[in-house]
């Protein structure tokens, strides 16, 4: 059978189509990193350690000149929870024009009202904002009251894509709710599992939630390259190793994308 390369990956032709991964990416250098170990799309999220906020414009100025894989970026503000000021959804609606303007290939938003429903003016607002640039709503969703009745809001407000960990703490212990989602969504829209997604457990994740795009961080530690080290200051968080850069690795993506291919060419 011919076989098909994508970036360092090879594949049957069969399953050329079967898998898209996207790697969660907070800096250039992890979106370089996803991009060479083969992975078809990019989130990039500033400040990870805060479940990701909107990158500044010049990070993704930089990764726009450099990536050839799709490039997401994520539209927030801050950290915390998803229901937002006046003042911050207008930050929100000029993040997205930015990011039109700068030619990226896909926005991924999360809007929430204090009832913890999904916001669908503001959301729909955004997708208007965006257009013709894909949206995806992201694990906002995961906090949501009703997850069926979310989804239906989060396709009436026009968005493409869902990530999800299933309203649990990891894709793989929400991967019951994640089937049911992807059914229920049929050809309306996309479900992404995401959250503690890894090469060990992808393959699981495949086959027990149908679904063909996941998403990951594929990261690891890094060290410094600084060689004096003043031990006495401490600029981060407690117990954070400040010289070590966590970053998305080439090797975990490799692995992350083949075990899925594999898992998605059994179910096949």
């Amino acid at each position: 059978m011919a076989l098909i390369s994508i970036g360092l990956t090879t594949m049957n032709a069969t399953t050329h189509s079967a898998i898209t991964l996207e790697i969660c990416a907070g800096s250039v250098t992890s979106c370089l990193a996803a991009q060479e170990g083969g992975a078809q799309r990019v989130e990039f999220c500033d400040n990870l350690l805060e479940g990701g906020t909107t990158p500044s414009y010049g990070q993704l100025a930089a990764a726009r000149d450099r990536l050839w894989i799709t490039l997401h970026v994520i539209i927030r503000p801050r950290g915390g929870d998803f229901l937002y000021s006046d003042l911050e959804f207008e930050v929100m609606e000029r993040d997205v024009l930015a990011c039109k303007r700068l030619g990226v290939d896909g926005i991924v938003i999360g809007l929430l009202t204090s009832d913890g429903r999904v916001d669908i003016p503001r959301t729909k607002r955004l997708v208007e904002l965006a257009a013709p640039i894909p949206v995806t709503f992201h694990r906002a969703f995961d906090v949501a009251c009703d997850p069926v009745q979310a989804l239906e809001d989060i396709i009436s407000a026009g968005c493409v894509r869902l990530l999800s960990s299933g309203q649990a703490a990891s894709a793989l212990e929400g991967a019951a709710l994640l089937k049911a989602l992807q059914a229920q969504a049929g050809d309306r829209l996309i479900v992404m599992p995401g959250a503690g997604v890894r090469g060990h457990n992808i393959a699981e994740l495949v086959a027990a939630t149908g679904c063909n795009e996941f998403h990951s961080s594929g990261r690891a530690p890094f060290p410094s390259g600084m060689v004096y080290r003043n031990p006495n200051v401490k600029m981060g968080a407690p117990g954070q190793d400040e010289y070590s850069v966590v970053e998305t690795d080439p090797q975990l993506v490799r692995e992350l994308l083949s075990n899925a291919q594999n898992a998605a060419a059994l179910r096949n």
